[in-house]
């Protein structure tokens, strides 16, 4: 392989290993790379010199040596993420707790975890997600990531037998399945009743609560309820049928503390640095273009 410098792919193929174990290497300071915007390159001699000193990786029985805890809101494409670095990093351990984006991002706030999960419509501002992060986090060091542009609307059962096309078909008697209070989505839906001129009490099932997107779509499934506000993804999990109604950014919020900076920029060169969102396969429902891409940033 004839070239003045190599992609962790091609080193990866050069010494029989996973590049995931290359980018262990480089973290380790094994073997030396360098960044091209945000690709990252191995140089010719470095790989000679790493190759005649025959070191032999040994990190894949190893225990990770830091953790973060991600809260706040229920996302598919989060989950991979966190299943996609638990499995290839053997430096990091991700705990993710879904329980809504207000929530978590107060835990956030308060010291109690290292990364939040939102998605929350300023209603004055029409602004997803600054307008809170900027009021609570005056001094302390955080980094804002877009993870993607998602659509939000009505799931409800596969050919739309109550033929809802709009919220103001949800008074005509249909059942409906709503998101706990905290979370992104009610914020996003009670916001849109607000602007139709809609009362909560019109609808029947306002008041019943599902914590996540799949296990809303399940009560849509099983006939519990005729419609639910969702993802689209979660449509296409269950095979229901989908109205559209806004489409929203879903960012995290990291928080940079002495304890966990190393393990926050591991987390940031795993998204940047691997093709974890070429490999997540279908995004229907999602657009990630801007994924990885920070939005907000004080240090």
């Amino acid at each position: 392989m004839e070239t003045e410098a190599y992609t962790p792919d091609e080193v990866a193929k050069l010494f029989k290993i996973s590049r995931h174990t290359v980018y262990e290497l480089v973290k380790r300071g094994e073997l030396k790379a360098f960044k091209i915007g945000n690709k990252m390159r191995i140089d010719y001699g470095e790989v000679i010199r790493f190759k005649k000193n025959k070191e032999t990786p040994s990190i894949s029985h190893e225990q990770p040596v830091h953790s973060l805890s991600i809260t706040g809101s229920h996302d598919f494409l989060l989950e991979s993420l966190v299943k996609y670095v638990t499995s290839q990093s053997n430096f990091l351990a991700i705990r993710p707790s879904f329980i809504g984006s207000v929530e978590g991002l107060m835990m956030l706030y308060r010291g109690a975890c290292d990364i939040a999960a939102i998605h929350l419509l300023d209603p004055a501002s029409q602004e997803y997600n600054l307008p809170f992060i900027k009021q609570l986090f005056i001094h302390d060091p955080i980094t804002v990531i877009r993870v993607a542009s998602r659509e939000q609307g009505l799931l409800v059962a596969k050919g739309n037998p109550k033929n809802i096309h709009c919220l103001k078909d949800l008074t005509n008697n249909s059942r409906f399945v709503n998101r706990q209070k905290g979370s992104g989505t009610r914020f996003l839906f009670d916001s849109l009743l607000a602007k139709e001129r809609i009362h909560p009490l019109q609808i029947h099932g306002y008041h019943d609560e599902e914590w996540t997107h799949l296990h809303t779509a399940i009560k849509v499934k099983q006939g519990e309820a005729d419609a639910g506000m969702g993802i689209r993804s979660a449509v296409i999990k269950l095979n229901l049928d989908f109205i559209p109604l806004a489409e929203e950014q879903f960012d995290l919020v990291l928080r940079w503390t002495e304890q966990n900076k190393a393990a926050i920029q591991h987390f940031l060169d795993l998204i940047q640095f691997t093709s974890f969102i070429q490999e997540f396969g279908n995004t229907e429902g999602y657009k990630t273009e801007d994924f990885g891409k920070v939005i907000y940033s004080y240090q």
